[in-house]
């Protein structure tokens, strides 16, 4: 538990003030374009990790939301439960009733993420053909998909969006988006609630970490420079979106920001109450 409870305290700092989280976009979008230039410049070392079936892809990228929602959901419920007991002295319905809101931002997250997962699909059959031999005697075959051209054994060339850079980007960013309100959040040392907070927390980190590190073998491996780079852009254009829109309102940073509104009201109000007596 002591391991644990250093692994926190210092991810904790290594996370303050959002310095990661404001630093990262610029980061992902640096490992795309430098990734994408040793990739053309045929400088990449052959490793199991260019093979689309390795591992870490099947079981952590393909499922990437889905990891994301796991650890997510808990994390989530529990801070901003403890956080509105403990500053905002609420109520257990209140407070229910805000982990509640706060739990809609990952159905915003999950709405998104499907609606460009289809806009990336559409895009790519609409932009490509199918390569395939036509049997002799019988006229060439038009295909209107992907799934169409391979169930014949054919190769589709289209516009392929890395769906791949779009949702680790997404999926490191609103992490580091959530944890942020650990900030904000103090708990007893020896309650049960800050073991089970700390292990999500490092768990999340653990994961975010696993998201860069398959965000910087799709730049090495996968994908054109143009494709990988639209996943960024996109995805960097709804966070920064969907960040304005609605996870400052209902979500840490929203918390956060109720937090320091609510301690510099205290204390002006300490303030003036010194002032009057003085006088």
């Amino acid at each position: 538990m002591e391991r644990l409870e250093r692994s926190g305290r210092c991810l904790r700092a290594a996370l303050a003030r959002g310095r990661v989280r404001r630093r990262l976009p610029a980061l992902l979008l640096a490992i795309a374009v430098l990734g994408s230039a040793l990739k053309d410049s045929d400088l990449v070392p052959d490793t199991p990790l260019r093979n689309k079936r390795n591992p870490l892809n099947v079981y952590f990228v393909k499922l990437a939301w889905a990891w994301t929602l796991w650890l997510l959901l808990p994390f989530i419920a529990l801070t901003t439960y403890e956080l509105a007991r403990s500053k905002f002295l609420y109520g257990r319905t209140k407070s229910a009733l805000l982990a509640l809101r706060r739990l809609g931002a990952l159905l915003v997250g999950t709405a998104v993420w499907y609606v460009c997962t289809e806009l990336f699909v559409y895009v790519e059959n609409l932009t490509g053909e199918c390569s395939l031999q036509a049997k002799p005697g019988q006229p060439p075959r038009l295909y209107a998909s992907k799934r169409e051209c391979h169930q014949d054994s054919g190769v589709w060339n289209g516009f392929d969006i890395s769906g791949h850079c779009f949702l680790l980007s997404y999926c490191a960013m609103m992490i580091l988006e959530e944890v942020a309100v650990l900030e904000a959040v103090s708990v007893d040392r020896s309650s049960k609630l800050r073991v089970v907070i700390n292990v999500l927390f490092v768990s999340l980190c653990f994961l975010t970490a696993v998201w860069v590190f398959m965000f910087l073998c799709t730049a090495l491996y996968f994908h054109d420079f143009s494709q990988k780079l639209l996943g960024v852009l996109i995805e960097h254009a709804l966070g920064r979106e969907q960040a304005s829109a609605w996870l400052v309102a209902r979500s840490c940073s929203g918390l956060l920001s109720a937090v320091e509104l609510e301690q510099k009201s205290s204390d002006v109000a300490e303030i003036s109450w010194s002032k009057s007596n003085f006088l």
